[in-house]
This record gives C-alpha cells, structure tokens and sequence, in this order.
C-alpha cells in the first residue's frame, strides 16, 4: 500500500501541473465569460433604478419574453418526447442508413442558424413545400409562433439526443428482462424502470434546449416575422434592434440583456436543483 502511494506521488502525470492549468483554465473562463458578462452589468448600471425598470416593463419587451420564455419552453417539450424516442431508436436498434440518421442529428450544430432560418420561414409558408398543406386550412407557420417553435425543435433537437444516448447505451437489457419475468407489461416497465434511470439525463437535455431556445436569434428571426402586433418578436431581436438603430442604445440593450441572463439562470438553477433531486432518489 505505502509502495503504491509512493508510485503515485512520484509519478508525473503527462498534463502539466495544477498551477499551469488552473491558470489557463481562470485565464480562458475571464476572456471568454466573465469579462463579458461583467460588462452587460457594467452598462446596465448606467442606468438608474427607474430607466431600467422602465425598459424592460414596456410592453413590447414583456410580449418578447414572453414569446420568447413561451415557445422555447413548448418546444423543449416536445424535444424531450421526441429526442427520448430518436435517442432509443440510435442505441437500441440496427437499421440501414443509422449512421447517416445519428450523423444528421449533428446538423443544427454545423448548420448556419440563419441559413436555417431562411431555408424553415420558405418551406413552412403559405406558398411553401410544408406550408401550402396547411394553407387551405387557415394554419399559417411562417411568421406566427407556430414557426418559431419549429425552429426551435430544429436547434434544440440535439442537445436532448446527445444527452440521452450515453446514458441509454449502459443501460443494461437485463433489466427489462427481468421485469419482463416478473410479470411487468411494457408500459410498467417503462415508466417504473426505464424512466428512473433516464430522468436525470432527460432533464439536462431539457434544460440544455430550454436555454439554447430562450436566447436563439439566427433561426427565428426570419420565420418568426417580428411583428410587435401579431407577438412574434423575440427578445433577441429586441437587443439587435436596440444596437442597430441610429444611436445605439448599449444601455437599454444591455438591460433587457441583463434580464435575460438572470431568467436563463434562474431556469437551469431550478431545472439542475430537480435532476439532484431526481438523482438521489434513484440513488436511495
């Protein structure tokens, strides 16, 4: 036992030392995070108390997060049913074309979100591929909220999938074989058994997607139609419009972006309290 310490103090590990890379590690969070994240609050406190309170409480801000916090919670949800069945399909099943099908999933990440944006608002309007289906029966998608969380679906898809997968791949068979012996159907078994193991993983990719869609710009900003009167403007355009203005107002950008991270956080803060939770009592 004192022989195998020894080795271990002894022995250099081919990584530098802690000092060199705990340096690296503050050096790169500051440039890349905290120093812009610092210099949201430092123009938001320009502000007094008053001017920014009445920045974010005008009615056009309030519609845009509320389109904004609205759809990305809608469609997160419906890439936690839909991500959980791609991600089970990818691990658990052989098919032809599934390493093209596990590599498409990967394209909202390569895929230029504005190049998204354009390609979503033409194929989902009036006169569209997907779009003129709808049409005859008054659903319009391009330019309402309906497309916005289209778009959101498409970048959000992958955080839920990649989530999962992992945790779906060492997941062991023989649990289901064993609640299969014991007499439990399908749906008992899936909701008691499998769903314990995955919820941790389910709801990091919820939250993943949940964050990623509050603050998109690129794919929504053409489909959404940024109509203050129909509510489909989204606080990112909010912010964008702000800075590209004739004057640009840093200050009141800077204040509904401060907003923004708070509500970001404060989601992923309450979202990574219940996986804890969900986790120890797995673990119990």
């Amino acid at each position: 036992m004192k022989f195998t310490t020894l080795i271990n103090k002894n022995s250099k590990s081919v990584i530098p030392g802690r000092g060199l890379t705990m340096g690296v590690t503050v050096t790169m969070l500051s440039l890349f995070i905290l120093i812009p994240l610092a210099s949201i609050l430092a123009y938001s406190f320009r502000l007094s108390f008053s001017d920014f309170l009445e920045i974010v409480t005008r009615e056009n801000v309030v519609s845009a997060f509320a389109t904004s916090i609205g759809c990305a919670l809608i469609a997160a949800a419906i890439n936690s049913v839909f991500g959980l069945i791609l991600a089970w399909v990818l691990v658990r099943y052989e098919f032809p074309g599934k390493r093209l099908m596990d590599a498409m999933i990967e394209l909202p990440f390569a895929l230029p979100t504005a190049v998204a944006g354009i390609t979503l608002s033409k194929m989902y309007s009036d006169q569209g591929l997907i779009g003129h289906l709808f049409a005859p029966l008054g659903i319009n998608i391009s330019y309402t909220k309906i497309g916005i969380i289209i778009a959101l679906v498409f970048v959000g898809i992958p955080f839920v999938v990649r989530t999962l997968q992992p945790v779906i791949e060492k997941l062991p068979d023989s649990i289901e074989e064993a609640a299969d012996i014991l007499g439990a159907n399908r749906l008992y078994t899936f909701r008691r058994v499998i769903m314990p193991e995955l919820t941790p993983a389910l709801l990091t990719g919820f939250g993943l997607a949940l964050a990623r869609g509050i603050g998109e710009y690129g794919s929504v900003i053409y489909i959404s139609g940024n109509s203050a009167k129909n509510g489909t403007q989204v606080v990112s355009y909010i912010i964008m419009q702000k800075l590209n203005s004739g004057s640009a107002d840093y200050e009141g950008a800077a204040a509904i972006a401060l907003c923004l991270l708070i509500i970001s956080f404060l989601l992923l803060f309450i979202i990574t309290m219940i996986q804890l939770a969900s986790g120890r009592r797995i673990r119990s």
